[in-house]
């Protein structure tokens, strides 16, 4: 049995994410600074049938990730897809002119730092595995491609995870390790046709299965 390890877990995306690959015979690793969150997330997962488990990570302590990360192997499976998703925090989104250095460590750790010690984690797991099961899945808003004057440090940080991203699919693509965005602007919004939680689950588990692309986008808001 292999897993899905979830950084950023949530009742939102996380949750549809877990239900939609647990359906599929994942075991689900759900990663959030909070344990207490996540093992409550866990709990419903397991009501409906998911095997999941809550994980404490700080994405922006790097050495809490790859923790995090050896438990779920150890407890789950080898981690065939790995999505990076944690929300950014309302403080790294201020004016242009009004971010000043400091205001771009917390970005930077969130976006990149975090991200990167995730993959070398994981990434030998998946060669492990071999050609066409591992798939590595970044979800990020429209900044990540279209800054905004008014989220300075997420434009810039997600621009750095997108770029990262990027290479990573076209040099991991050579060793059938699949690496794909999710872009979505605007809100996740319940009940909405084009990004309601349960749609953009969907989404995922499509990049995961149909390897044929990098970016997927949703909605330009």
């Amino acid at each position: 049995m292999t897993s899905i390890a979830i950084i950023g877990a949530g009742s939102g995306l996380g949750a549809a994410v877990a239900r939609r690959f647990g359906a599929e015979g994942f075991s689900v690793g759900l990663l959030s600074r909070s344990q207490a969150r996540v093992d409550a997330l866990a709990e419903d997962l397991r009501r409906d049938g998911v095997h999941a488990q809550g994980f404490a990570a700080d994405v922006r302590d790097p050495a809490s990730v790859t923790r995090a990360l050896e438990q779920v192997t150890a407890v789950l499976g080898p981690i065939e897809v790995l999505q990076y998703s944690p929300l950014p925090q309302k403080d790294f989104m201020r004016p242009v002119l009004e971010t000043t250095p400091a205001d771009l460590v917390g970005p930077v750790e969130f976006s990149i730092y975090g991200p990167v010690a995730a993959v070398h984690q994981v990434l030998p797991g998946m060669r492990f595995l071999g050609e066409n099961r591992g798939t590595i899945l970044f979800v990020n808003g429209g900044s990540a491609v279209t800054p905004g004057r008014n989220v300075t440090g997420t434009s810039v940080a997600f621009a750095g995870q997108a770029a990262y991203a990027q290479l990573l699919h076209e040099v991991l693509g050579e060793e059938g390790i699949q690496v794909s965005q999710l872009v979505i602007g605007g809100k996740i919004v319940a009940g909405d046709p084009e990004k309601d939680p349960d749609v953009l689950a969907g989404l995922l588990w499509d990049l995961h299965v149909t390897r044929d692309r990098f970016r997927h986008q949703v909605s330009a808001d």
